[in-house]
């Protein structure tokens, strides 16, 4: 197999972390991954907020219902930004793909959580992003405490060749 392609099928969500902190080298290795990511009209509009304060990893776990792991993973990495232009979520889900290949190329583990319009206004008061700055993704990550296979999902049944002739 391609080792390239090596690293994109070992990312996986993981969940449960080890305690031992990210040295900042490796957290900035993933936020210049991040911003490596292609955006429309070269924007970048993303921004990063990094957490690895326990306290306030507490608050965000408990402000996210599916992220009560938050609290035990070393960092916890918003992506937000102000939102301009119509393909501000895709620029800052790209940054968020980049950060978890990033992640598990070096090692570590991710899990990107997703931030519904319910949610946000409990993490931009857990985080002190400001509500007029959009947050997109909340990623958590550390060193794995749990492993995964590696995989594809792929399914050819869900490939068409020039022309949808599939039912919906």
């Amino acid at each position: 197999m391609d080792k390239r392609l090596e690293i994109i099928y070992a990312r996986r969500s993981i969940r449960a972390f080890k305690r031992d902190p990210l040295p900042v080298e490796m957290l900035e290795e993933l936020l210049r991954a991040a911003m490596a990511a292609p955006s429309a009209a070269n924007r970048q509009p993303w921004r990063f907020l990094v957490i690895t304060d326990e306290e306030v990893r507490q608050r965000v776990a408990g402000a996210h219902p599916n992220a009560k792991f938050a609290a035990q993973s070393p960092a916890v990495i918003f992506v937000f930004g102000e939102p301009v232009g119509e393909l501000f979520d895709q620029d800052l889900t790209a940054a968020t793909e980049n950060l978890l290949i990033a992640a598990a190329g070096l090692g570590l583990g991710a899990c990107w959580c997703g931030v519904t319009d319910e949610r946000r206004p409990r993490l931009h008061a857990a985080t002190g992003i400001p509500p007029q700055l959009r947050i997109v993704t909340m990623v958590c990550v550390g060193y794995p405490a749990e492993h995964k296979e590696p995989r594809s999902q792929y399914d050819a049944a869900k490939v068409y060749s020039e022309r949808f002739d599939g039912g919906v």
